[in-house]
């Protein structure tokens, strides 16, 4: 898969973790688009349908991201689109509890850059 074509869409409540999400991503050739929480990236995907991959924060007001997660995963339209977890939640229980409802992948805070391009390449988002 090109990188070019590659439409990541980042949610998360805080600006500087969206900032610092969209630096990396565009720097390895993603377009971004940005939510603060679950409901407002749900309607992202609706009106987007190129998204291929969805990074999400669990703490989030109005819908947090393991619904979310939950809520995509429902949705047979989205079963191709990538989820990776980026969140501050360590416990093991809470990985367990998000990959069972479908993410793909797993990123606890604070996190580099070279996790996050790491996880990409195992997706097969970026050229290893």
């Amino acid at each position: 898969m090109s990188q070019q074509s590659v439409h990541a869409l980042i949610i998360d409540d805080s600006r500087a973790v969206r900032t610092i999400l969209k630096r990396m991503l565009t720097g390895v050739g993603f377009r971004t688009s940005e939510a603060v929480n679950g409901l407002e990236g749900l309607e992202l995907l609706k009106q987007h349908d190129d998204i291929t991959i969805a990074l999400v924060d669990w703490n989030m007001p109005l819908m947090n991201g393991y619904d979310f997660v939950k809520a995509v995963r429902a949705d047979p339209a989205y079963r191709d689109l990538w989820l990776m977890m980026v969140t501050t939640e360590t416990e093991m229980s809470r990985v367990v509890k998000a990959m069972a409802a479908g993410a793909n992948e797993y990123v606890m805070k604070p996190f580099t850059e070279d996790v996050i391009v790491d996880k990409l390449k195992l997706l097969g988002l970026v050229a290893a």
